[in-house]
């Protein structure tokens, strides 16, 4: 007997994609999460994941492993997995991505002496390049990035709680993330504000070089005659939806702030925002896709 399929009475299944590379943590992820009361899979085919959301809801939430070793995985096939669920009203799909430095993950193949996947035959640092090159599109897809560099399992164990537990009380994390339009919009985000309207630092030589985390920058960008009542609309009208959002069982939202390059305004409202939301209680992460994508291409 077949189960029923989804009714669209059925609240959306709750699920939390975990990956990464390989080394940065995603097995202890996965195990804080099962003890939080999720129904952990790893390494499910990317192919099956469909066919697990065919039927009613699961009592649980799911948290599904995936990396390199999965069967089936490609980047095109995880990116269509992504796109699938994004567009699924039966599903509320968020994905975590746990991260760490180059060197930290070389000392981890070392200390383990575990041969890396992507280079089997080779030295650890040549697959941990090849990993990083693999998934940094899904990276930046992420709705949730932990970087896990100076983090002990018990650690990260903690932040699964911070992030996943209590989930009856329907707390909702927030995260803030400042683009480049030049790159586009980041997909899952749920509220974008174009800030190029801003006085651009760029044009100043002495804040050319330096970002919107800077104290110079933050300064000359608050300078606008615009910035105050810009600033203090968007705050409002976060503090506004927020508890909507929470009261109707949402269980994170993501905003996004865009200028040309996103080195200087956007991540200066960034910065702010997600400031001034910790201080009203709200738990909070903050991604610059803008500077994360300039360091990346400086690696390389």
């Amino acid at each position: 007997m077949q189960d029923a399929p989804p009714s669209p009475s059925d609240p959306p299944q709750k699920i939390v994609l975990v990956t990464g590379p390989s080394g940065a943590g995603r097995t202890t992820a996965i195990q804080g999460l099962e003890d939080l009361g999720f129904e952990a899979i790893d390494n499910l085919p990317l192919s099956l994941v469909p066919r697990l959301l065919d039927g009613p809801p699961l009592r649980r939430p799911l948290a599904l492993g995936l990396d390199v070793r999965t069967r089936d995985f490609s980047l095109p096939g995880l990116a269509d997995l992504l796109s699938t669920l994004e567009a699924d009203p039966h599903a509320d799909a968020q994905m975590l991505y746990l991260d760490a430095s180059a060197s930290v993950l070389a000392r981890r193949f070392s200390e383990t002496r575990r041969r890396h996947p992507m280079a089997p035959a080779e030295s650890p640092s040549e697959g941990i390049e090849r990993e990083a090159d693999l998934l940094a599109p899904i990276r930046a897809r992420a709705d949730i990035l932990i970087d896990t560099s100076d983090m002990s399992p018990h650690d990260l164990r903690a932040d699964m709680l911070r992030w996943f537990g209590n989930r009856d009380s329907l707390r909702l994390a927030v995260s803030v993330r400042s683009f480049s339009y030049k790159r586009g919009t980041p997909q899952s985000t749920d509220m974008v504000f174009d800030v190029r309207f801003l006085q651009n630092p760029y044009w100043q030589e002495d804040l050319r070089k330096l970002d919107g985390r800077s104290q110079a920058v933050a300064d000359y960008v608050a300078s606008d005659p615009r910035f105050d009542a810009f600033f203090d609309n968007v705050l409002s009208l976060t503090r506004l939806l927020l508890p909507a959002y929470r009261a109707e069982g949402k269980s994170h939202l993501a905003i996004g702030f865009g200028c040309t390059g996103g080195q200087h305004r956007s991540v200066t409202v960034t910065e702010k925002l997600a400031a001034a939301l910790v201080e009203d209680g709200w738990q909070v992460s903050i991604r610059h896709l803008g500077l994360e994508q300039r360091h990346a291409s400086r690696r390389h």
